[in-house]
């Protein structure tokens, strides 16, 4: 179990990454452009990926079509679009505050369509890791990040947080059936199929000569290590751990994300993110104390 907590840090630390790879893209290459050669990236190397390990491209039964088209319409399409266009209308600090209520929504979900059992003491561990990703990512303000009303670039990046939801749901119905490899390489097929269209109409075609050696090695970055590596791990933490437990670990990202921007961008790093990551992972730590978890019932198709 180990390998798998330290899989999903892994997870969270790459997905950091991405913050950084994206603003170093900011001004280069436009948004949707970039999620569609990030995830055009990610399925080449996915399939080859595949087809390597299982020695063919596997089939996959009737009724698992749809949940499959699902994940990438879900994870890969309506995430980035939703992630971009709110990102357009309201800061980066206060879109990642609004993203940190991941986890609340996957226990809502998880308990609802998996009968997972909330214990008090899981509960207290959620909320102080939301906590602690708040601090970070208002740099101790969280006051701050709430004066404003709820426009239209909320609604936005709720519509994202609704849509990682999704995505996590969704895996862990159809992962009694299909590997995390399978399932992760046919949903960002679907997506980066799905995103040629809006990045067609940004020019993504037009522009392609002209990307430098910055933006494909970000790019390369965000399809690898973002995409083919994060995905992977994190479905199978929630084969392993459940989603509730694995969606937990996304709190990390806001932590990694300003780690990493200290030591490559130069940005400070403060007292708040210290107070921060103290709550992330002090509240990680209350989630998993005790005994473990029933795992999720799966749910019958």
């Amino acid at each position: 179990m180990f390998k798998i907590y330290l899989k999903l840090l892994l997870t969270a630390f790459f997905w950091g990454g991405t913050f950084v790879a994206g603003r170093m893209l900011s001004g280069r290459i436009s948004p949707c452009s970039v999620a569609f050669l990030r995830f055009t990236v990610a399925a080449i190397v996915l399939l080859l990926l595949t087809w390597r390990i299982e020695g063919r491209l596997p089939m996959v039964e009737r009724r698992q079509i749809l949940p499959l088209f699902l994940l990438g319409m879900t994870g890969v399409f309506s995430y980035n679009i939703f992630f971009f266009k709110g990102l357009e209308l309201i800061s980066a600090g206060r879109a990642a505050l609004i993203i940190a209520l991941n986890p609340i929504f996957i226990t809502i979900c998880a308990a609802m369509f998996f009968r997972e059992r909330l214990s008090p003491l899981k509960v207290i561990g959620i909320l102080l890791s939301v906590a602690g990703a708040m601090i970070v990512v208002s740099r101790g303000n969280p006051a701050a990040l709430l004066t404003a009303g709820l426009g239209l670039g909320e609604v936005y990046i709720l519509g994202c947080v609704l849509s990682w939801v999704a995505f996590s749901i969704i895996g862990k119905m159809i992962l009694s059936g299909v590997t995390p490899l399978v399932s992760v390489t046919y949903s960002a097929a679907v997506g980066a199929a799905a995103l040629f269209v809006p990045a067609y109409f940004e020019g993504v075609t037009r522009h392609l000569p002209e990307y430098t050696a910055v933006v494909w090695f970000n790019v390369i970055y965000l399809g690898v290590f973002g995409t083919v590596i994060g995905f992977i791990w994190y479905y199978e933490g929630i084969k392993a751990i459940g989603p509730t437990r694995a969606g937990l670990f996304i709190n990390f990202v806001p932590v990694s994300a300003i780690i990493l921007a200290f030591f490559i961008l130069g940005e400070p790093a403060t007292l708040s993110l210290l107070v921060g990551a103290v709550l992330v992972i002090g509240g990680v730590y209350l989630t998993h104390a005790g005994r473990p978890a029933r795992r999720p019932a799966p749910v019958s198709s």
